[in-house]
């Protein structure tokens, strides 16, 4: 069997293994070993296929690592609009506790209210940011 044979094997092995998983990672590395089977087709020795495969695998690795690091468009489930329809609501808070917290009625049930970090404590229209569990976080509009 030809060492480019072994290096297509070992790609779809780890597509497949992706497909099971579910992690991305794992596709990068199989385009590395792509990378090393088209180097073995070219007639490259073994040791600069095992170094094209694994240039190849860090590379994109590394790539799709720093583009995901950097991916802050869509903001996290409890403040996302699209998945929590009281994003962006406006509560009335009449009063606050010393503690931070208040009680407001909102879609006809009482809610617990907390402030966003770094917002004053005065009464007034609050517009929602956030939603943890039963407690809304606010900020003042």
């Amino acid at each position: 069997m030809a060492v480019s044979t072994l290096w297509w094997l070992l790609a779809g092995a780890l597509v497949a293994a992706e497909l099971v998983s579910g992690t991305f990672y794992l596709l990068m590395v199989a385009v590395g070993f792509v990378a090393a089977a088209m180097s073995a087709h070219a007639g490259a020795s073994l040791a600069i296929q095992f170094a094209v495969a694994a240039l190849v695998s860090t590379c994109l690795v590394v790539a799709w690592w720093r583009y995901k690091k950097e991916d802050v468009t869509q903001p996290k489930a409890t403040a996302n609009h699209d998945l929590n329809m009281d994003i962006g609501e406006i509560v009335d808070v009449q009063q606050w506790n010393e503690n931070g917290s208040s009680q407001v009625k909102y879609r006809g049930a009482s809610w617990q209210v907390s402030l966003h970090s770094g917002e004053p404590l005065s009464p007034g229209k609050h517009q929602i940011i956030e939603v943890v569990g039963s407690r809304l976080i606010v900020k003042k509009i």
